[in-house]
């Protein structure tokens, strides 16, 4: 059973078009295989009868937003898949069943689908190109970490897990992507599915479109003060628009110059305007090719949305709405900036140190043994993201196949394994090990900004495959050089208790805690205790 849940506010107008395209879904039968939900949140128009007369199952909520509209669908919703649509869009005849295809893939746990529209102004037909834009972008990615309710699925479960929307979002604004972003940071995985249409009645004014970009920019704001990394990077947003928003400012704040310094002000307005043409050029290509009349009104319209957005953005950081501190302190904005000076600087600073050391401990890799000076290994880092982890090699080449020969050694419970003794560790590699010289190559990584130095360890494919959602909060930060588990027990931690540590390290983070770590952790390396 798939469940579509529709929030609906003063929709009396669209309503109607909305569930009639939903009730002539292509190869699914309304009622056996999809049930439609209206959640009335609040209207004073004919929405809830509308509804009511096309024999779908209706709420009726004081008004509350969007958010809390779809939550109360949600709970009364039978479907293993939840869908969600807006009831201004029209949804293709295929939609439900394009929609619902990428979930054959069980790692899939969230689907976005697109915008169309039928509409003829210059306005309207400038939204949907800048939707094109975007989605030409999210094309090219396996996976994303942006979904727009107006065409979006997720699986029940992992829905209700994560407590489904933010109902601090009032108003129709970013409580969507808000959604989408807390789901990206356990890794789990959603997808792009262009085919899944909906037909939207866009902006048809400049007024309109101003208007909802200004709310955008004000309710985003909000959002990033518990989301602070996706102020500079989102699968939807392309990179440039968040360079408009900086450009327009500068060109703004130089106007007033021109009176006092005509000359080198009027330089740098045009030196900042030179650069917001060339760096809005791509989307203006990309609108020629497209809808080459909707080139008149481009460039006008692209500086509005800068000056809309960062008007918003403006607003939301200095007047907020009131709202309760969300997200653990480590995911802070000062925090990551200053985790990431120190890491840096700590990286380098290990890098040049432990060279002589690498050096001599290459040599004797090589000498004491056939095979590679590192180990590389695939890891799950930041949001699920792998990266290749480096490690000096101490074990036999090829020692990752003997693991079954071994693997009944080991002496922790649960999938994670450890054993004493371990035959297929070399001689060379037993002294790495036991002064933890073999993970010094990942000051690498650190550097690179893959790892910390101080966090979660980074743990193996096969081993977040069976995190629960609980447990994937592990994936919100970097994993660290160095942790908790490093100071706690080191490889006699059985795979539960490392996590439950490694959690508590998160909720309760503080950057004298990550000192107080470092500091434990050259006591844990000379006490050489639980090295396996």
């Amino acid at each position: 059973m798939i469940s579509v849940i529709i929030p609906a506010k003063d929709a009396a107008k669209t309503l109607g078009e909305c569930l009639q395209a939903l009730l002539h879904q292509e190869s699914l039968q309304f009622s056996h295989d999809y049930e439609v939900i209206v959640v009335d949140d609040g209207s004073t128009d004919d929405t809830a009868q509308i509804a009511e007369q096309h024999a779908v199952r209706v709420i009726q909520l004081t008004n509350a937003g969007p958010a809390a509209a779809r939550n109360a669908g949600v709970r009364i919703a039978r479907g293993e898949l939840l869908t969600f649509t807006d009831a201004d869009c029209i949804p293709s005849p295929t939609w439900l069943k394009e929609l619902t295809r990428p979930f054959n893939n069980p790692e899939v746990v969230g689907v976005k689908g697109v915008y169309r529209t039928h509409q003829t102004s210059l306005v309207a037909r400038f939204v949907q190109v800048e939707y094109e834009y975007k989605y030409a972008r999210m094309r090219t990615l396996s996976a994303i970490d942006f979904i727009d309710t107006y065409s979006a699925a997720y699986r029940t479960e992992v829905f209700l897990e994560n407590r489904g929307f933010d109902e601090s979002f009032r108003v129709p604004s970013v409580e969507d992507q808000e959604f989408s972003f807390r789901l990206a940071r356990k890794g789990y995985r959603m997808v792009f599915e262009p085919s899944a249409v909906v037909f939207h009645y866009h902006d048809g004014n400049l007024p309109e479109y101003l208007r909802r970009k200004f709310g955008i920019g004000y309710w985003k704001a909000f959002m990033l003060h518990w989301i602070p990394e996706k102020t500079f990077s989102d699968s939807h947003t392309a990179p440039t628009q968040r360079a408009e928003i900086l450009l327009l400012a500068l060109l703004l704040t130089s106007i007033p110059f021109i009176v006092i310094w005509p000359l080198y002000a009027s330089i740098f307005f045009l030196l900042n305007l030179a650069v917001f043409l060339v760096i809005t050029s791509r989307f203006l290509t990309f609108i020629r090719k497209r809808d080459a009349q909707v080139l008149l009104i481009a460039p006008g319209m692209s500086l509005g949305r800068a000056g809309a957005l960062g008007l918003g953005l403006l607003k939301g950081f200095i007047l907020p709405p009131k709202a309760e501190p969300k997200g653990f302190p480590c995911l802070s904005m000062h925090v990551r900036f200053i985790k990431r000076i120190i890491d840096i600087a700590g990286g380098s600073i290990g890098l040049l140190l432990s060279a002589p050391v690498i050096l001599c401990a290459a040599i004797a890799i090589r000498i004491d043994s056939h095979g590679p000076i590192f180990f590389k290994q695939a890891r799950i880092g930041e949001n699920g993201k792998p990266f290749t982890m480096l490690k000096l090699r101490t074990m036999v080449d090829g020692a990752d196949r003997m693991v079954m020969d071994v693997l009944h050694k080991s002496q922790l419970k649960g999938p994670a394994f450890k054993i004493p003794n371990d035959p297929r560790v070399t001689r060379v590699g037993r002294l790495l090990r036991r002064w933890s010289l073999d993970e010094i190559p990942q000051f690498w990584n650190v550097v690179k900004g893959e790892m910390s130095i101080v966090g979660p360890r980074p743990e193996e494919i096969r081993m977040v495959e069976l995190y629960n959602d609980f447990q994937r909060q592990r994936l919100m930060v970097k994993p660290g050089l160095t942790g908790p588990m490093q100071v706690n027990g080191r490889g006699g931690l059985d795979f539960d208790k490392r996590l439950l540590l490694e959690l508590n390290y998160l909720r309760n983070y503080t950057l004298l805690e990550d000192l107080k770590i470092l500091l434990k952790t050259f006591s844990a390396v000379f006490s050489g205790e639980e090295v396996f």
